[in-house]
């Protein structure tokens, strides 16, 4: 009981700062590599390129708004560079997480391990080529999730001034959501627990999944950080797995 109390106490902060601990461990560092790179190339570049176009792109946005709004620039200007950060902060995100899923996967497998002590029977690179296609697979079901609610939101920006103010809360919202469900995906999917069982689970937790998903939103904002944030959220998501939802998957006791 006194464990239970205190998994319970555990929030999306803890995981979070768990996950920066956790690349660290010895016998993990080398499952890290893989996605670090990748996260470093796609995002890595992604944000070089944004940065350099942001002053073209941000006057263009701006000349939506009508005249008799214009004395909201002042907001709204950095409410658009903010959108537009978010937007395509996620969206690099989500390709680079595409690209480096299986080795994400790998590194979940890895980590809950160690922190369990009992290994996954079908660990290591064999398994990646079997289940590849599922893994596949897997990453389509979030985007059949994720793209019809990105697509209503963006539509929100077309709506001179409300728009342009309230999508940003409501994309930052959605994304901290998505950003759960990305990383939380990565053990729930080695224990082949299905996608709809996976976001009820998370709903039940709804607030601490939502912070950690807010943390590795604003963290893949930051410049250098951003680079780092992959293989963190992973681990951070892994150690959440083991604490709230492995035992009820039926996949073992907590840690």
């Amino acid at each position: 009981m006194a464990n239970e109390n205190r998994v319970a106490a555990y929030n999306g902060v803890h995981y979070f700062s768990a996950g920066w601990k956790l690349i660290r461990l010895p016998g993990i560092r080398r499952f890290v590599i893989i996605p670090l790179l990748i996260n470093i190339l796609l995002l890595g570049g992604a944000f070089v390129w944004l940065f350099h176009e942001l002053g073209n792109w941000i006057p263009t946005m701006m000349s939506w708004v009508p005249g008799w709004l214009q004395w909201l620039s002042y907001i709204l200007w950095p409410l658009t560079v903010i959108s537009i950060i978010l937007v395509f902060s996620y969206f690099f995100s989500t390709l680079a997480n595409w690209v480096a899923a299986p080795f994400c996967g790998i590194l979940a497998e890895q980590l809950e391990g160690r922190l369990t002590g009992q290994p996954l029977p079908d660990s290591g690179w064999a398994a990646l080529v079997k289940d590849f296609p599922r893994i596949m697979k897997r990453e389509w079901q979030k985007l059949a999730y994720y793209l019809p609610r990105a697509i209503g939101l963006l539509l929100l920006y077309f709506i001179p001034g409300f728009g342009q103010t309230v999508a940003p809360v409501l994309w930052f919202l959605f994304s901290a959501w998505m950003l759960a469900i990305q990383y939380c995906d990565y053990p729930f999917d080695n224990h082949k627990v299905s996608f709809q069982r996976m976001r009820q689970a998370l709903r039940h937790h709804r607030s601490a999944n939502l912070q950690f998903g807010a943390l590795v939103s604003l963290f893949t904002m930051i410049p250098l950080l951003n680079l780092m944030i992959m293989p963190v959220a992973v681990c951070g998501a892994t150690a959440m797995w083991v604490d709230r939802y492995r035992a009820q998957s039926g996949s073992g006791h907590p840690h």
